[in-house]
């Protein structure tokens, strides 16, 4: 027998051996209200705390109500979701928790998207029935990227299953018990000081308002208010498949256009595209790995092979301080984000004869560490961030809210040039396996001196966790790695510290599920892989309908080179874009 058969609310269902109560509840469109449960179905991880007792069911036969997140489904079970005694205990566990939370829902960064409001709203608790002093008070713990206000923790431990199943990074556990009970790093320290890689996969999922994003909206604002200032903009692939969500669009709608028109009407001076940076970054990557190969086909054993993208930080923050036997092996390219505000505040300033320090570059991303990556010292030139201000998606959609406007509405207009201009294989970074497409669609040319008639490399794209592909180029196979994920990340990266049993030549790794598209700072998807998958077809149909499709047909890139830099990998190009990782000792 492969399935049991039960009976929910007087009707019967049918789910596969090992399915939980809850599991056939949703087949049957059955709604049993959750906080802690989290089913991230593409990794088979589900938060198994079963912690927050909202989910509560009777189950005849049974004296005490029973977890339907945690309980198995056994064949004739019968079960009630919606008795008085079910509606009682929910609401009581509901005041329960709201009586070891703090009132904050008008300020609190997650009023309006929080659960537990959400629950309450829906039970209509209006009075707490618990009294007493119980309120634990912890310090609000601010990192560049990411906000701890563990006072709002519920203890649902969604953000440790996350941090330390699915992600392998070992940042964030339960501590302490009673009143006193949080999640929180070793030793209680500061999330900065910690392996934490900043991905922001933990505040995808957090329920309440215990970890938000570190908001930078009105550092936009101020600077957009500043007279003196000439305020520019990127944006990066994977916004324009996603932001659309946030004003009632379907996943993968392309808002491009009106996006851009919305940032306009905000006052940006110049509105500008990462997909110039991304082909830029393809430029001086692909030449990068061309020169390895070349080594290695030469018969020097000791070139440091595979090398490894460097496009997320999340993932550079990863093998900083998980795998520093490994720091020479990532590409040294600078992520996008970087590349494009070394440029500006060089070559765009220059034309603009405006001083760096006049400019402000704002970079608009589906990921939070770029905020952290934004701030490292490396990428500044006396003190002046090459990215002054990092904004996430989400709270690209908050500016665009609070100034009234509606996206959908709006009339779709180009990005300002030259850092607008763009190729399809720029586009797809925003997906899981995009750079090495992109970086193999350049390659290819440059290693064989011929035309690449068939430019979309199926065999690099999917979901998988991580994959393994052959491509021809020429008379060599360059074997090329794929994770998406940090857990998978780990896989791989180990694989290569035991001796490259595979022999790849180039891998790409991505933090986040299914690449950027995925990212902390996008609009919640509460992993559902199918709002994934749509924004990664939505990608792919972008590449698909350019003009261009490789990188080293962008004009604008071209004449950078030709203007500016001279030629990828040289003193300028190396000073400019190129950069150097730390290994970093942390708890």
């Amino acid at each position: 027998m492969s399935e049991v058969k039960l009976t929910i609310d007087g009707k019967e269902v049918q789910v596969p051996i090992g399915s939980t109560v809850l599991d056939a509840a949703k087949k049957l469109g059955i709604e049993v209200p959750t906080l802690c449960h989290l089913d991230l179905h593409d990794t088979k991880m589900v938060n198994k705390a079963a912690s927050c007792r909202i989910c509560v069911v009777e189950i005849e036969g049974r004296r005490n109500l029973a977890p339907s997140c945690a309980t198995p489904a056994v064949d004739g079970m019968v079960v009630k979701t919606n008795t008085i005694r079910v509606l009682d205990a929910r609401k009581t566990v509901l005041e329960l928790l709201l009586s070891d939370h703090p009132k904050e829902c008008l300020t609190c960064a997650k009023s309006g998207r929080c659960d537990l409001q959400d629950l309450s709203e829906k039970f209509g608790v209006r009075e707490i029935r618990v009294t007493g002093d119980a309120q634990s008070t912890y310090k609000q713990d601010y990192a560049p990227a990411i906000i701890r206000d563990m006072d709002k923790c519920i203890m649902c431990r969604r953000c440790e299953t996350m941090c330390n199943d699915v992600q392998t990074v070992g940042a964030l556990s339960g501590i302490n018990r009673g009143f006193d009970a949080v999640v929180s790093p070793a030793f209680e320290s500061p999330l900065a000081e910690t392996v934490c890689t900043h991905c922001g996969q933990c505040v995808a999922v957090c329920p309440v308002g215990a970890l938000t994003e570190n908001d930078h909206t009105w550092k936009v604002v101020e600077a957009l208010a500043d007279p003196e200032k000439v305020v520019v903009v990127q944006t990066a692939p994977a916004v324009r498949v996603a932001i659309g969500e946030e004003f009632g669009k379907e996943p993968g709608s392309i808002v491009t256009g009106q996006m851009v028109t919305a940032l306009r009407t905000l006052g940006f001076d110049k509105v500008f595209d990462t997909d110039f940076a991304a082909d830029l970054t393809i430029m001086e990557e692909g030449t990068e790995l061309l020169g390895r190969l070349n080594k290695f086909l030469a018969g020097d054993k000791n070139v440091p092979l595979p090398i490894l993208t460097s496009c997320c930080p999340a993932w550079v923050n990863f093998i900083e301080s998980q795998f520093p036997e490994l720091i020479d092996i990532p590409s040294s390219a600078k992520s996008p984000q970087q590349m494009f505000g070394a440029v500006a505040k060089t070559f765009l300033a220059d034309k603009m004869e405006i001083p760096r320090e006049k400019m402000v570059v704002v970079s608009i991303m589906p990921c939070l560490a770029k905020k952290y990556e934004a701030a490292r010292d490396e990428f500044a030139v006396e003190g002046n961030p090459d990215v002054d201000i990092s904004i996430s998606t989400r709270e690209l959609a908050h500016l665009i809210k609070r100034a009234n406007l509606n996206l959908t509405e709006l009339p779709e207009t180009d990005f300002d040039h030259p850092l607008g201009e763009s190729t399809g294989a720029g586009v797809i970074f925003g997906s899981t396996g995009g750079v090495i497409e992109a970086a193999t669609r350049t390659a290819y040319e440059i290693h064989t001196g011929e035309t690449l008639e068939k430019v979309d490399f199926e065999a690099l794209r999917g979901f998988d966790g991580v994959r393994v592909a052959a491509v021809q180029m020429g008379g060599f196979t360059l074997n090329i790695g794929i994770a998406h994920g940090l857990g998978n990340a780990r896989k791989l990266l180990e694989e290569v510290k035991n001796g490259n049993p595979r022999n790849l030549h180039a891998i790409e790794i991505m933090a986040c599920p299914g690449g950027c598209i995925g990212g902390g700072g996008q609009p919640f998807h509460h992993g559902d892989s199918e709002i994934l998958k749509k924004r990664m077809d939505a990608i792919y149909q972008v590449d698909k309908d350019m003009p261009r499709r490789k990188s080293h047909e962008n004009e604008s890139v071209k004449a950078l080179y030709e203007q500016y830099l001279g030629e990828p990998m040289s003193e300028l190009s190396h000073k400019l874009l190129h950069t150097h990782y730390h290994v970093k000792d942390r708890v």
